[in-house]
């Protein structure tokens, strides 16, 4: 998909594109300065811990969709 079409950008035309990769570097430049101080092991639980919710959520949304779907079968 493009990019454009999945993110809503309403001021994307208003903000020079040099503004714009300014922000994006210094993003990219927190990240790496805050990767630095923190321990690996660290980085590895964040990971697993949001691994872990993204499967809770998934656990959820099966769960609806097997109640909509008994629903659908009583009609």
């Amino acid at each position: 998909m493009d990019e454009k079409t999945t993110r809503r950008r309403p001021f994307e035309d208003k903000i020079p594109e040099e503004v714009l990769q300014h922000a994006r570097a210094a993003r990219e430049e927190l990240r790496e300065s805050i990767k630095a101080f923190l321990p690996p092991e660290f980085m590895e639980h964040r990971r697993n811990a949001r691994k872990e919710m993204l499967l809770a959520w998934r656990s959820m949304i099966d769960a609806a969709l097997e109640r909509m779907d008994k629903k659908e079968e009583k009609l």
